[in-house]
Formats: structure tokens, sequence, C-alpha cells
């Protein structure tokens, strides 16, 4: 069963389409990174998914169910966290996890005590009292204890220091063999070191949604010296995956969006004359989003002008 299936899913407030007919599919067993600026319609779209807020047309599904079906049991299922998660602040640590333990059939309380120890939570102390760290921790917490089928995370990361990004992505990755995980984040950094699928939204569309490994071969930063200088940047021959381009009289360089081994070098030497030499080098994820958010801002300030 299919853990999230979107099928042209819009949220639109009075004129603004945060959310503008999204296809997306999160596979079983996947840790899927989802990925845009800020405004991109990340967290809408969760919402919309989990039933939170409504959307304006399209669909959306979690396990084959209708979201806006979801009951009591397909809940128990389902864990999720968000960076504005309302919590019942009076409860302490240890009263939070005693309260929810009824309501999950599966709950586990070996695996509540390991996380609690992992995180290094204090029971008797409020949740009111609790930094946002901990705070985000103990969501994580509550929501692992039941072992989760679908884990849904929206910027669990975000303005957390190292250590705690690193304490709730161990948590997380610990429930990743039993579960399917769906994290919207902007720390790319840790992103990239356990999503097994990106996608990537702007403006309220899902630009691309692929395999890691195969968006890390497809993006490559080509350098090419030339014996001539020359600036082909603006020739109409062009391609438009290639981005970013700098050019200096003996060197260009640019960010190859689909790089092929054979058809790019080609391309290249039917582009520019006196071609000495063609190098191609992967991109971290961060390259990747900041390349992408750079041209969707170019090509917004063309259309406006």
């Amino acid at each position: 069963m299919i853990p999230i299936r979107c099928h042209k899913l819009s949220v639109a407030f009075g004129t603004l389409r945060a959310v503008d007919e999204l296809d997306l599919v999160v596979e079983p067993g996947a840790i899927y990174g989802l990925l845009g600026p800020n405004g991109a319609g990340k967290t809408t779209a969760i919402k919309s998914m989990m039933n939170i807020i409504g959307r304006t047309s399209g669909s959306a599904e979690i396990f084959g169910r209708d979201s806006r079906q979801l009951r009591h049991d397909d809940f128990t299922r389902i864990g999720y966290v968000s960076e504005n998660q309302d919590l019942p602040t009076w409860m302490t640590v240890g009263y939070l996890m005693r309260y929810l333990e009824p309501f999950y059939p599966t709950w586990d309380n070996e695996r509540a005590t390991q996380l609690l120890r992992l995180f290094d939570l204090p029971l008797d102390r409020s949740l009111r009292h609790l930094s946002r760290g901990m705070l985000m921790k103990a969501a994580l917490a509550s929501s692992l204890a039941y072992r989760p089928r679908l884990l849904v995370l929206d910027e669990p990361f975000s303005g957390l220091d190292p250590l705690v990004r690193e304490e709730l992505i161990e948590g997380m990755l610990e429930t990743a063999e039993e579960s399917t995980i769906l994290v919207s984040s902007h720390d790319l950094g840790e992103i990239e070191t356990f999503a097994s699928h990106i996608g990537y939204m702007d403006r309220g569309r899902l630009v691309f949604s692929e395999e890691m490994s195969v968006l890390t071969t497809r993006f490559r930063e080509v350098e090419v010296t030339i014996a001539e200088p020359a600036d082909l940047t603006r020739d109409p021959r062009w391609p438009d995956r290639w981005l970013r381009p700098e050019v200096s009289p003996a060197v260009v360089r640019f960010i190859d969006t689909a790089y092929d081994p054979e058809l790019t070098p080609a391309h290249v030497r039917q582009l520019f004359r006196g071609v000495r030499d063609i190098s191609a080098r992967p991109i971290p994820l961060r390259t990747i989003f900041v390349t992408m958010a750079r041209n969707s801002r170019e090509f917004s300030k063309g259309v406006a002008a």
C-alpha cells in the first residue's frame, strides 16, 4: 500500500495558489526529503495531506484512504511532528507519554523508555519549561513510541543546535526500517546524509521528484577549458538545462541539470571552439538547491520585466 499519494492536489487562499496541482508519491520504506525555498508550499502541502487544512481541489491519500476520511485506526499508524506543533504544555514529559499510551495499540513501553533516555528528556519537567529543542525531542519521542508506519516531519530541525539535530536524526533513523518517512527541512546537509528520495517544490509546484542517487548523478558542475575567448551564454543554442554560467577568457563553468557523460561533452564541443579540457564533478545537495532557487528567482524577475 502506497503511504502517500497526491494527485493534482491544490490549496488556494483567495487568489494565492499555495499548492498548485501537486502530484506526489512516497513509496513504502522511502525516506523522502521535501525541499524548496520559503513560501514554496511545503508546509501547506503537508498539512493538506494530513487533513489539517482543507484542499481546494485534487486528492490526497494516506495508505490508500482519502485523507479527509482517515479514522482513528489510521491515525494510530501515523506519526506527525511539526516545528509549530501545539503540545499540552501543562503536562510533564512523563505524563504526556502515559497519557498517549492508551490511544495506540502498538505503543511500546520499552521503546518509549529508550527514546526518553536517548533524548535525555526529564520525566518530571513540564513541557512549558522545555527549550524548543527539548520540545521537538518530546514530540518525536511520543510519535516514535508506537512505531508508526508513516512518520511525517515538517521542519523538525529548524533553529536547533547541531547536537539536538543529530539526536533527532538518530531517533528518526532507528525507526526507518519499519516506517516510511516524509521530512520537510532546510537543513540540506543533514537531509543529504539520510534521504533516499528528494522532491523539490517551488511556487506551489513540484519541480522534480526522484531518487537521491539519480539526482546527484544528473547534476554536475562542468568546467570547460578553451583556447579562444568566448561567451556563448547568450547564444540561442545555449541549453536551458545549463545553469549559473561563469565565463572567463579561458574557462567556462556551468551547472548541468541533466548531465550525460557522452552527450554533454559532445554538446560542449559544438558550442565552443578550441576546447582543451572538459571536467565534470558532482555537487552537494545544497548547491543543487541554491541553483534551482536562483534560477527560479531569475526566471520570475524575467517574467515580471
